[in-house]
């Protein structure tokens, strides 16, 4: 899938590319990278024009037919749709701000049905049906069963936007192994531009500079521990940035979140932290000075 085959552009600058055209002097000129800034007022007047001259499919939720599979779909305002409320005007249209690499990003989140279950947090792992479009509506990705998601290693537009759903709140297995989850899972659309997405770098059928859409159904949440050291990813984001790969406590170039011993004193996190049979998590400070001994590395046994 190529959501999670090209994480690492979420986390990192754009990459510098090699344009295929040749100058006069038969050398590959250099490819110029767009200011990142200025793209995203670019995206941002296209992401505008693309909902005001869209809507989705909210006649099929309003009175599904039995086979609906309950997946946001959008069309272009025209013709027999020319009377289609747009998308700009869809209260359950919401704007949401994001700061990627110092650039301030405006994302849009449809929320369909927001869902009655587990809500993820930044780091988590998700469950999701989706499928992946271009402003043009063409489609470069498409889920035909449900793909689990680790929300750090993902693009930041669907990383931020999926976090606004909740998942659903239970589910039957069948004797043939497939599964049917309650009808209460979150529902919606994720609008938002190349700078949360894959900028300069083009993906098979994704253009450079490309804005992107992606319909989703979120049915699952697990709490993630990649570390396995006992405590959830998300309380390890100790500058409370909603992000985990900037805290480093012992400076070994390894993110606490994916760090067993999170201060390098030779003592795993796990055995400098109590975790009550309820679940609850203590951390203590034998020496009394104010940071727990799991991030201490004077406190060791």
């Amino acid at each position: 899938m190529q959501l999670n085959k090209f994480f690492i552009l979420s986390f990192i600058s754009a990459l510098t590319l090699i344009s295929c055209n040749e100058d006069d002097n038969g050398n590959a000129p250099e490819f110029e990278e767009r200011d990142p800034e200025e793209q995203a007022i670019a995206d941002e007047d296209s992401i505008n024009n693309f909902l005001e001259s869209h809507f989705y499919n909210y006649e099929e939720f309003e009175n599904p037919s039995d086979d609906f599979d309950y997946m946001v779909r959008l069309d272009t305002i025209a013709g027999d749709n020319a009377d289609k409320t747009p998308l700009s005007e869809e209260e359950n249209l919401e704007m949401k701000t994001v700061v990627n690499n110092d650039v301030e990003y405006i994302m849009y989140v449809l929320k369909v049905r927001e869902g009655e279950g587990q809500q993820p947090k930044f780091t988590d792992s998700t469950l999701v049906n989706y499928r992946g479009e271009l402003l043009n509506l063409n489609a470069f990705d498409n889920a035909s069963t449900p793909v689990w998601f680790d929300l750090p290693s993902l693009i930041k537009g669907f990383s931020k936007g999926i976090v606004e759903f909740k998942g659903a709140t239970g589910y039957t297995a069948n004797p043939d192994n497939t599964v049917d989850f309650n009808d209460d899972y979150g529902i919606g659309a994720l609008i938002f531009p190349s700078g949360l997405g894959y900028f300069s770098s083009s993906q098979p059928s994704i253009p450079p500079y490309s804005p992107l859409i992606f319909n989703v159904q979120l049915l699952r949440v697990n709490e993630a521990d990649h570390d396995r050291d006992g405590i959830p990813s998300w309380m390890e984001d100790l500058n409370e940035n909603n992000e985990v790969l900037d805290d480093d406590s012992d400076g070994d170039e390894t993110p606490n979140f994916a760090d067993p011993d999170d201060d390098g004193d030779g003592t795993p996190t796990k055995d400098e932290i109590i975790i009550n049979e309820d679940g609850s998590l203590e951390f203590p400070d034998a020496n009394g000075n104010g940071t727990p001994d799991y991030l201490d590395p004077d406190t060791f046994q």
